[in-house]
């Protein structure tokens, strides 16, 4: 499996804290990317992937989703 990238909006977002500890938990690979801190990053979340609220996880191209979605984490933990 690749690594997983969470766009973050930092450590004040529980959803963020909330994903990526799941994560942590299920063996997930994951790389944070703070968006406040990164725009090009943001630009992609909010320009091309077209999410508006953290966290955003990007599993590869086709497979992403925003906010805490543990169904979405078991399904890749499990792949």
């Amino acid at each position: 499996m690749n690594t997983v990238t969470v766009y973050t909006t930092g450590p004040g977002c529980q959803r963020c804290k909330l994903t990526k500890d799941i994560l942590t938990r299920r063996g997930v690979a994951f790389v944070e990317v703070d968006i406040r801190e990164q725009p090009t990053a943001r630009e992609y979340v909010v320009d091309e992937l077209g999410y508006t609220e953290a966290p955003v996880v990007v599993v590869d191209e086709h497979d992403h989703w925003s906010g805490f979605r543990p169904d979405h984490i078991d399904r890749i933990a499990r792949s």
